[in-house]
């Protein structure tokens, strides 16, 4: 944390920075590449885009490192009665999104590997 004082123009205001988490970047080239693997192997039916948002994620420290892409991977089956969000004391996966999951990146992988 850094304490600012800036004057201009007669005012003056200040300040604190506080260091957290930096900014997820998706990079968009790979965005693109990760979107249309996922569309192949989901089909393009189960694949969206979804609004921007703001929220403090861990993955944003690879982002600073690497080309990244972050993306969501659905876990509700509402079917089954599951569909509590993320991050909440009711919350419940359905567990072949882990099979699904785990697909995608390996496909993801492949893909990207050739």
């Amino acid at each position: 944390m850094a304490e600012q004082i800036v004057t201009a123009m007669g005012g003056s205001c200040e300040f604190n920075i506080v260091r957290g988490y930096p900014a997820l970047i998706n990079n968009p080239e790979l965005t693109n590449v990760i979107k249309q693997n996922a569309a192949d192997y989901l089909g393009k039916e189960n694949v969206v885009d979804l609004d921007i948002w703001m929220a403090a994620e861990d993955f944003a420290f690879y982002s600073q490192q690497s080309k990244a892409c972050f993306y969501r991977l659905g876990t509700r089956n509402e079917a089954r009665g599951i569909t509590s969000g993320v991050h909440t004391s009711t919350f419940d996966i359905d567990e072949k999104a882990l099979e699904i999951g785990m697909g995608l990146m390996a496909y993801n992988a492949c893909k990207n590997l050739q």
